[in-house]
């Protein structure tokens, strides 16, 4: 399985900037690939930090590449 430093490094060679885990975790939950919120998250009603719009299509086709969303 891909991990979340695998997509980080692909979208830092292809895009020149390094995602937040939480923007992944964020975008694959759009997409229904998580298992769920986080055990120490704070409010598991809300995120602290959802993914930029302006990152969001750089981290989806990473994650397309790599296997992690059907694509």
């Amino acid at each position: 399985m891909t991990t979340y430093r695998t997509i980080q490094s692909y979208v830092r060679e292809q895009n020149g900037f390094v995602p937040k885990t939480c923007w992944i975790a964020d975008v694959l939950a759009a997409h229904g690939q998580t298992r769920g919120p986080a055990a120490n998250r704070i409010d598991p009603t809300q995120r602290v930090a959802s993914c930029p719009p302006n990152k969001r299509h750089a981290i989806e086709q990473a994650c397309r590449v790599l296997g992690r969303l059907p694509g």
